[in-house]
């Protein structure tokens, strides 16, 4: 089951891959170019998509935060995903980890809302061992764990 799960991930990702376009930001609706400039005035770097029914955006803010949103045709963000400090990660999320990974550093710490579920995806790495990718819920539920 957990290979099918996993192949239907990775199949999902490509798919959505090969379709995206990169587009100017002249051809993104002004509706949606004005949501983004008002949201992310500091945004560096800006690479615009098409992905499906959706516009989305790859930007910078700051040295070393990747962020991209994705919006619907009427200019309201329906994902975004940033990367993100330990410190900011919810104590439901830090005591689950200590708990079940206590062994582990975290790497690639990324919070992604999707509307309205907020959750968190991370590698977690250990000397010796087996290291994790991993995604988990503001509560600290586990929803995906994969052997990395």
């Amino acid at each position: 089951m957990k290979k099918q799960i996993l192949i239907l991930g990775v199949t999902i990702a490509i798919a959505s891959i090969v379709r995206a376009q990169d587009i100017p930001q002249s051809q993104v609706p002004s509706v949606i170019v004005n949501e983004f400039n008002k949201q992310f005035p500091k945004a560096t770097n800006v690479e615009w998509e098409m992905d499906g029914n959706f516009y989305n955006v790859d930007f910078e803010v700051g040295w070393d935060t990747d962020h991209a949103v994705w919006y619907n045709s009427e200019g309201k963000i329906v994902k975004h995903k940033e990367d993100i400090s330990k410190s900011e990660l919810p104590k439901a999320v830090n005591d689950r980890i200590r708990a079940d990974f206590s062994s582990h550093s975290i790497n690639d710490l990324e919070r992604i809302s999707d509307n309205g579920q907020i959750i968190y995806k991370m590698e977690l790495n250990a000397l010796t061992k087996p290291d994790w990718e991993i995604v988990i819920d503001s509560e600290g539920k586990i929803l995906s764990k994969i052997a990395d």
